[in-house]
């Protein structure tokens, strides 16, 4: 495959989207060998340090091969956001075509996607303590208990979300309790986003059976690769259990592995019905809010990439000179 890499129209940015293990990061190699692109995570757990494995981010390997921004960046320590991704992902962006190269978007965190592309309601910091007090309740209550609060508190996201969904209800009870306004009226007045770049969005939605295999594909291959030692030595950090980092699918269930609380099939079993309940949400999203140029409903295969490349060319590149 030719790596020569074309001249980009100008602010156009290339996005890579779809539920996980729909082969976005392939896809995304590819393309950025192809036309000298910089690959930028759109992920929410692929920004944490310790969590390389578990995360399924770009191998050292990988990352050789074309430049990647935004993988790895933040401790386990602390908390990502949208509004954070959104400010480091906008000025990533702008250096990328100051250079002359084609910015691509990879990920399937869609609040991030949208924080960009539309921007984010500017919500005002929520105490810590609240944000503990939220992970503490839901715990206390269960998911459809406290699913019923969060929809006293904002009828909107508390009819919305799933009882399963438990880091979006903590944080639409925290936002409600913290400043006393729904979250869902928050994220009606977005600001910040980019309308100064044209983005052509590629969306990967392979059907719903290819997809659950493939989860189960690829979180085993986690553990073969190191998984179970990678979440031993963030456990070993002692870090607070509500950090976004201590929750990624996966690590809850691996701790209690660690712990001595079940076998390690059934942490393997529970983390891969985590993942799929999360792909299904991620297929609601994408679905119903993600308006995409280009769709694939398969999963990526390096037998379909000139097929898209050709399509993609066509919307994001000008001719050669």
């Amino acid at each position: 495959m030719s790596s020569a890499a074309m001249p980009p129209t100008q602010n156009s940015v290339l996005v890579i989207a779809g539920p996980t293990a729909s082969g976005k990061t392939a896809l995304a190699l590819e393309l950025a060998e192809r036309l000298g692109g910089v690959v930028i995570n759109a992920d929410s757990m692929q920004v944490y340090r310790e969590l390389r494995i578990l995360t399924d981010r770009p191998s050292p390997q990988d990352e050789a091969r074309v430049p990647h921004r935004l993988f790895g960046v933040l401790p386990a320590a602390e908390r990502g956001s949208a509004a954070w991704w959104r400010d480091a992902a906008s000025a990533e962006i702008d250096a990328v075509l100051a250079a002359g190269q084609v910015p691509i978007l990879c990920g399937g965190t869609g609040l991030y996607l949208n924080a960009l592309m539309q921007g984010i309601a500017e919500v005002p910091p929520v105490p810590s303590a609240v944000v503990e007090a939220a992970v503490a309740r839901y715990r206390a209550l269960g998911g459809g208990a406290f699913k019923e609060e969060v929809r006293s508190l904002d009828p909107v996201l508390g009819e919305r979300l799933e009882p399963g969904d438990s880091q979006r209800l903590q944080r639409a009870w925290a936002v409600a309790t913290a400043t006393g306004r729904a979250l869902s009226d928050w994220q009606a007045q977005p600001t910040g986003g980019r309308d100064d770049l044209s983005f052509c969005r590629v969306l990967l939605f392979p059907p719903r059976p290819v997809s659950a295999e493939a989860v189960e594909v690829r979180f085993r291959k986690m553990i073969d690769e190191g998984a179970v030692d990678e979440v031993r030595r963030l456990a070993a950090l002692g870090l607070d259990r509500s950090l976004p980092a201590m929750r990624a699918i996966g690590v809850p269930q691996l701790v209690d592995y660690i712990d001595g609380k079940i076998e390690l099939d059934a942490a393997v079993e529970a983390s891969v019905i985590a993942t799929r309940q999360y792909a299904k949400r991620q297929r609601t999203w994408f679905r119903h809010q993600f308006l995409s140029d280009i769709r694939m409903d398969a999963q990526f295969s390096k037998s379909s990439f000139e097929e898209i490349f050709s399509e993609i060319r066509s919307r994001l590149l000008t001719p050669p000179s």
